[in-house]
């Protein structure tokens, strides 16, 4: 996959990954230097805990000098190859390098993703669709080359099956008011697990107040998994739609989507996967998972901030009504009647963040440079190295030890609240986040308010870690013993 040429610039390292219909040509601007930041040792963690996870050199003080992606090596993965194209982690804070542990809430961007945003908005700003000249048209083929980049990236069937948003949680408000407001009704059930971020709950249950449908939670296993006998009890022919997170942003659980689907199915309910937490770690293949609709935010998969894509099923997405009117997503309007455009266009009432587009392309064509494959057991490793790490800590408890699970470790401090953890562990320059993590019902679950969560990405590595629970072992140190 390529960005569109803008400019007639350069073109950066092909992606074979990523092939959309439209034929573009790309550009990358030219790289900045990059300021030193001095790198330290990072600090020793017991050896016990030094497992199966192989050993990383300390991250390059500086940037490359080669404007191109690091290519990893063959059959293989390293962080480096990522840690060297993100410019804030080599900054420092409160005088010690940054450890990124905040990945569950945004991740940090590489600089083929800022440069491109930048040359966007510098050389090839405009509107896009109906313009008559040259910006418009090379703005139009960047937004369109970016649907069929996000397409590719879910192995979604066509371009016309994605449709911009702000976010995912911008996707599920539209299904629940373009889909919902069609399919729901008195006495439907909307199935809902306990485990599920606030805004795959909050819109369905708007929407079941608005249609007189109930939203029926599905309870989790002590280990943070959802109770597969009770969801299947659940299901009937009242269910009109399933929610599900691919990947739980407080627990980290993987879910199994595609049998759950699969079940769904049966009883002729609707699937929406909620994908925000597992894009950047897992391969997703739409049309494998059976998914009616799968949703993910562009700031998570090292895009900015204001963009996410929802996929839908082509013949579901055609049956939905806009949710939002004016313009751009019309064919004809009087005062008479209104002509609405095809799909997907019909869903992305006025100027969409077209900057937000060509970021995301350029961070989804970043991450495919990648071997996917390769990535992932990595952050598996290293999540199995954090738990390890983490267990040294004395009166450190994490919440939700599933089996199968993204990099993302919440736990409580005996002595600490989260709150305290998070600041103290920010004097040390790591990067963590603490409160209920807009999961309330799964904390809760485990007797919680609140915790603090540390969460992993490509570029992560064991150092971080070790950096993380020295920090810990030395808090724990300043706590009174009884």
């Amino acid at each position: 996959m390529t960005t569109p040429d803008l400019l007639g610039g350069l073109s950066p390292r092909p992606n074979p990954t990523l092939t959309p219909t439209t034929p573009v040509t790309a550009l990358t601007p030219p790289v900045p230097s990059t300021a030193a930041v001095p790198a330290e040792a990072p600090p020793e963690v017991p050896a016990e805990v030094r497992a199966e996870v192989p050993a990383q050199p300390v991250s390059p003080a500086t940037a490359p000098e080669s404007p191109s992606l690091i290519p990893p090596p063959a059959g293989g993965f390293t962080p480096e190859a990522a840690r060297a194209d993100v410019p804030a982690l080599h900054r420092t804070v409160n005088g010690h390098p940054l450890v990124w542990l905040d990945n569950a809430a945004t991740t940090q961007k590489p600089r083929q993703v800022i440069e491109m945003l930048g040359t966007y908005y510098s050389a090839a700003n405009s509107n896009i669709h109906r313009g008559a000249h040259t910006m418009a048209r090379e703005a139009t083929e960047a937004y369109e080359a970016g649907r069929a980049a996000v397409a590719d990236f879910l192995g979604a069937p066509s371009p016309d099956s994605v449709v911009f948003v702000r976010g995912t949680t911008e996707a599920v408000n539209l299904v629940a008011q373009s889909w919902g407001r069609a399919h729901v009704g008195p006495g439907d059930d909307i199935l809902v697990p306990v485990l599920e971020h606030h805004s795959d709950i909050v819109p369905w249950q708007q929407l079941a107040a608005e249609r007189r449908a109930r939203v029926v939670p599905v309870p989790l296993t002590p280990e943070g998994t959802i109770d597969q006998d009770t969801f299947a009890d659940l299901l009937s022919y009242r269910t009109q739609l399933v929610a599900i997170s691919h990947a739980s942003n407080v627990l980290g659980t993987i879910s199994p989507v595609r049998e759950m689907t699969a079940l769904a199915h049966r009883y002729g309910a609707k699937v929406l996967v909620d994908g925000a937490q597992a894009v950047a770690h897992l391969p997703v293949d739409v049309t494998e998972l059976d998914a009616d609709f799968y949703a993910f935010s562009g700031h998570k998969i090292f895009g900015p901030t204001g963009i996410g894509a929802l996929y839908a099923k082509p013949e579901v997405l055609e049956t939905m009504r806009p949710w939002q009117g004016g313009g751009n997503m019309i064919e004809d309007v009087t005062f008479a009647r209104t002509a609405f455009a095809p799909v997907p266009h019909r869903f992305e009432a006025g100027t969409g963040h077209i900057g937000g587009v060509v970021g995301l392309l350029s961070a989804l064509n970043w991450l495919s440079g990648f071997d996917r494959e390769a990535v992932a057991a990595y952050e598996t490793a290293l999540t199995e190295y954090a738990h390890q790490a983490l267990g040294t800590v004395p009166g450190l408890e994490l919440i939700g030890p599933a089996a199968q699970k993204v990099g993302v470790l919440t736990f409580t401090l005996a002595g600490c609240t989260p709150e305290e953890t998070a600041a103290w562990l920010d004097n040390d320059g790591i990067a963590v986040r603490a409160g209920h993590h807009c999961a309330q019902p799964a904390l809760r679950h485990y007797n919680l308010e609140s915790a603090t969560r540390a969460s992993l990405a490509l570029y992560n590595t064991k150092e971080d870690l070790d950096q993380l629970t020295t920090s810990l072992l030395r808090l724990q140190d300043q706590q009174p013993t009884a």
